[in-house]
């Protein structure tokens, strides 16, 4: 596992196309982000550098870092006929080569660099992955193949760099991959008691557990 590229970015204001579609009109993300050039300091909140638009959706402790598989980038350059697109596409901070969603877990420990994360959460993608790209079924579709995203908790601070090796420290639940945890909250009021099994995880995002939590507490009183 390689840590293809770093990226950061700061809120931009992103003006009308001015061609009726969702994404006519201004608004604001960080979702553009530039890869970084020799190492960065990876903190417990964020990258130095990098910056969040929609404070208190993104950003915290359980969301310091947006990882994303290098992997999935040639089948989307492919299906979408984007030629450009490549690391930080989908508004990572981190693209990792030899990982994805089906085979990384919730909780696991990862050393990086100097630093050590771990996987909290996967990434609910939102809507301004299609604003970004400006293709309306972008969204569909990063939620129907699990293309997803997760996110990481900084165990401890210190400079990262592309091209680093990625190595696993720790896997407490083996059984739980970020496809799978994405899948339970997504759909959790189907299966109210995969979401009381996966609220047990003390590694997921505790926004996250309490989500769940509230499924199960609505199932049992309905």
């Amino acid at each position: 596992m390689k840590l293809v590229s770093v990226q950061v970015g700061t809120p931009r204001s992103v003006p009308p196309t001015g061609d009726g579609q969702p994404w006519d009109r201004t608004w604001e993300t960080a979702f553009w982000k530039e890869q970084v050039q020799g190492p960065v300091m990876l903190r417990f909140l964020n990258l130095e550098g990098d910056r969040q638009a929609a404070v208190g959706i993104h950003g915290g402790k359980d969301q310091a870092a947006l990882c994303y598989s290098a992997d999935h980038y040639p089948a989307w350059r492919r299906e979408l006929d984007l030629p450009e697109m490549s690391g930080g596409g989908f508004g990572e901070n981190f693209t990792i080569a030899g990982q994805a969603e089906r085979s990384v877990c919730i909780g696991d420990v990862y050393e990086i660099g100097e630093a050590l994360i771990q996987v909290s959460k996967p990434r609910g993608p939102c809507f301004k992955i299609a604003w970004r790209w400006r293709r309306e079924d972008l969204l569909s579709r990063v939620e129907s193949s699990g293309r997803h995203g997760w996110y990481v908790r900084v165990l401890r601070e210190g400079l990262v760099e592309a091209g680093q090796p990625v190595h696993l420290e720790d896997r407490p639940h083996p059984d739980w991959t970020v496809r799978a945890a994405a899948d339970v909250i997504r759909f959790r009021k189907r299966r109210p008691e995969l979401a009381a099994q996966l609220a047990r995880l003390e590694g997921l995002a505790e926004e996250d557990r309490e989500r769940l939590r509230q499924t199960v507490r609505r199932s049992l009183a309905g």
